[in-house]
């Protein structure tokens, strides 16, 4: 059953934050008394792991929530996406938040509470009483922004990209800078930290890419960051093609377009954990894109991080529909990095944390 402790070990862990969202039915800045607002639940945690479970994967969440009213809908919501949410811990502290309207293109506004939030309490402590489920997964997804809210949930994302690499998991990383909750040093510390730890390494350009590696050329972002250690790594252009580069080779991918866009918060979540599933289930890495890269795109049809996350079996048609990856010639020598850690600005995303 959804939610109920496992009997065996998980193919995907899903380590990090979950949110209550709160969705305004108007731009932000133009809100006003009485603008209409709706609930749901999010974070980049819990979506993808509910994209790993509708994948086909046997999902867990390894997350901190809190002890208030609204910490039982948020996990019976997890629960219904088919995540196993019997590891997740409390916190006598407030489940973080945040507040955003729709978009269809990635631009959105967002206003987050997360000073002092349960999430932000995750620690080693907490890693050590997942340390066998940690052993035994076929792999883990974890990310900048668990990473960045505190300096125990940092040791906590370094301590489990550890555990499961040692004990041969796959890991994929998602560094997702938020320039409101970290700096770029400690971003890029913490990256060159787990890169070496991990199997598949996705990652936005010009945003992340700019901020982490100082370059908007996403091929140049991606040789910088397998120069770092990853093994492979992904990046995402928005509706432009997707480039996977593996070292030995690299390729563009087609996204699909969606015809009816509501949404694109928590599409990037949902290739993550969409793509992690299916590596983990075995299918090789170009084939799990295409699954990742056609689960985004129909998520994009959904309200919130977690308004649609689509069964696998409309994941997988779209995705024969897709044509094949186009192969890259080889790469130009890599050009240096323009500037050291901190230098020069981030591309800003319009974000306030609280």
């Amino acid at each position: 059953m959804a939610g109920s402790p496992a009997s065996g070990p998980y193919d995907v862990l899903v380590l990090g934050e979950v949110l209550v969202e709160i969705h305004a039915g108007s731009p932000l800045r133009a809100a006003a008394d009485g603008t209409a607002a709706r609930i749901s639940y999010s974070g980049d945690a819990l979506n993808a792991a509910a994209a790993a479970a509708a994948a086909g994967a046997r999902t867990a969440l390894l997350a901190v929530v809190g002890e208030d009213e609204l910490s039982v809908p948020l996990l019976r919501r997890a629960a219904e996406l088919g995540v196993d949410v019997s590891h997740v811990r409390r916190a006598p502290h407030p489940n973080g938040a945040y507040l955003l309207c729709s978009d269809t293109e990635g631009e959105r506004e967002f206003v987050y509470w997360r000073t002092r939030s349960a999430g932000s309490t995750l620690s080693p402590a907490h890693v050590e009483t997942w340390r066998d489920l940690l052993n035994g997964a076929g792999a883990l997804i974890t990310g900048g922004i668990a990473g960045a809210l505190s300096a125990s949930s940092r040791a906590a994302v370094l301590d489990a990209a550890r555990t499961v690499h040692a004990a041969g998991g796959h890991v994929t990383y998602d560094p997702n800078f938020r320039p409101r909750l970290t700096g770029r040093a400690e971003a890029r510390s913490l990256l060159a930290a787990v890169a070496p730890l991990t199997g598949l390494l996705k990652t936005s350009c010009p945003a992340d890419a700019l901020a982490l590696v100082d370059t908007a050329d996403p091929r140049t972002a991606a040789a910088r960051y397998r120069a770092l250690g990853a093994r492979a790594v992904a990046v995402t252009a928005g509706s432009g093609p997707l480039l996977l580069d593996e070292g030995a080779r690299a390729s563009h991918h087609p996204v699909p377009a969606n015809p009816d866009p509501v949404d694109a918060t928590g599409a990037g979540d949902c290739f993550t954990g969409t793509v992690t599933a299916r590596l983990a289930l075995g299918d090789p890495l170009p084939e799990a894109v295409a699954h990742g890269v056609a689960a985004a795109s129909l998520s994009v049809s959904g309200c919130g991080g977690t308004g649609r996350v689509p069964a696998f079996a409309q994941t997988a048609a779209l995705a024969a529909t897709l044509a094949p990856p186009t192969p890259l010639p080889p790469r130009p020598p890599l050009p240096p990095a323009a500037s050291p850690p901190g230098s020069s600005p981030a591309a800003p995303r319009r974000e306030a944390d609280r």
